[in-house]
């Protein structure tokens, strides 16, 4: 680690930063994981936390190898934007999975499908469609 110690102060006070602010917002999506009471509402805490946690992380690569290189360095950026889309992605098909599960069930806590009132949901106005 000797690049490290070559760091300027401003540098080193930007990566500490990022760093933190991403361990931290990961830590509170980690948290909203085990402290809300149900699946759904698990969901939102650990994807906003991993989305922005990473975005804190990749901040910080960028700058500390961006100063020690001695060259921008920006294929960091992929990494935070394959964790930006991937991650809402696998929370909707989580999320619709178990919506699924739970109206197959029968679960009174969940609410009908928009369909469901309509012959195989063809009867159903078009989104937009006018009264």
């Amino acid at each position: 680690m000797s690049q490290a110690a070559d760091l300027p102060l401003w540098a080193a006070i930007a990566v500490c930063f990022f760093l933190l602010l991403g361990a931290t917002l990961a830590l509170i999506g980690t948290i909203g994981l085990t402290r809300l009471p149900s699946f759904y509402e698990r969901l939102h805490a650990p994807t906003l936390g991993t989305s922005w946690g990473t975005g804190g992380v990749v901040m910080a690569s960028m700058i500390f190898f961006t100063v020690t290189g001695a060259r921008p360095v920006f294929h960091e950026i992929l990494i935070g934007i394959f964790v930006t889309v991937t991650t809402p992605v696998t929370l909707m098909l989580l999320a619709q999975a178990a919506l699924h599960r739970d109206r197959a069930e029968g679960n009174a806590n969940v609410p009908p499908s928009a369909t469901a009132g309509t012959a195989s949901g063809k009867d159903a106005p078009a989104a937009g469609a006018a009264d």
